[in-house]
């Protein structure tokens, strides 16, 4: 966190501490006793829902702004997709097995996306088009270690899950973040982005796609490149045609994104709505 100014009270910190050390009596070791930010019984009762989520957003607000983070190329995606040649440890039958591996090309398309992202941010300070996934397996951790593999940070975006989803070991550690809220962490995805690129995944990643893509359908989110990689995979999984033609959304709302199937198809979309260079003459740039 960022340098305490100077202050001539006694701090939040300090008091904590003290307290820590106060004597042991009834009414010391009693909770109502306990300074209200720091007992966690007060902060994780159902009355004070409101302040975590204010403590949430502020919390990861207040280190992207301390890291000069300005805007975010956004990766969503299926975490149990593998990388390629690696096992599909999410198959629970033979045709998932078969179908992960085979939507592990996706692994590779979303680490070479990200990896044009993350030349163009270092291009350009570092401040602007920063890589933020999920912070998970899967594309999540594609997108990150594309950012490592040109020497750029990410940022990863977690959330507590029951099976223990742990960061990704790509994330750059002081911009890992662990969420308890859905919604918060959705905010933080989306209060940057300049790009989203949305590859093949189940229902997180669905929920992802179609929140970015009613906000910019209703106006609350400004057009930004919005990608759908994999022509095959979301031909299959969603008929936007039928909801057209039942009238359910406006014949030009698919317009409102773009499927792709390549790394280069994609960027090259987000490139020509920014006017970017090409990312194969930024300096530092090199094929794998």
């Amino acid at each position: 966190m960022a340098k305490r100014r100077h202050t001539p009270l006694r701090t939040s910190a300090q008091d904590v501490d003290a307290a820590k050390r106060a004597p042991q009596t009834p009414q010391t070791e009693s909770s109502a006793y306990r300074l209200a930010f720091s007992d966690e019984e007060f902060m994780t009762a159902e009355e004070t829902r409101g302040i975590r989520f204010q403590l949430e957003y502020t919390k990861t607000e207040m280190r992207l702004s301390e890291h000069g983070i300005n805007s975010t190329v956004v990766l969503f995606g299926g975490a149990r997709i593998p990388e390629p040649g690696k096992p599909a440890w999410a198959a629970r039958n033979d045709t998932q097995k078969a179908n992960l591996e085979k939507a592990s090309i996706y692994y590779d398309e979303a680490r070479r996306f990200a990896q044009f992202a993350s030349l163009t941010s270092l291009a350009q300070d570092s401040r602007e088009f920063v890589v933020v996934t999920g912070g998970g397996p899967g594309v999540m951790e594609a997108g990150n270690r594309g950012a490592v593999d040109v020497g750029a940070q990410s940022i990863g975006l977690n959330i507590v899950l029951a099976h223990e989803q742990a960061p990704n070991h790509y994330v750059t550690p002081d911009l890992s973040f662990n969420f308890h809220y859905f919604a918060t962490r959705k905010i933080h995805f989306l209060l940057r982005a300049k790009a989203v690129a949305v590859f093949p995944g189940g229902f997180g990643t669905m929920d992802e796609f179609f929140e970015t893509l009613t906000l910019i359908q209703t106006g609350r989110m400004e057009p930004v490149p919005l990608l759908l990689f994999g022509a095959e995979f979301w031909g299959k999984v969603i008929n936007f045609d039928a909801l057209a033609a039942a009238g359910t959304i406006a014949p030009t709302d698919p317009d409102l994104f773009t499927i792709v199937d390549s790394a280069e198809e994609g960027w090259d979309v987000v490139r020509k709505f920014y006017g970017l260079p090409d990312v194969g003459k930024i300096p530092g740039w090199r094929a794998e």
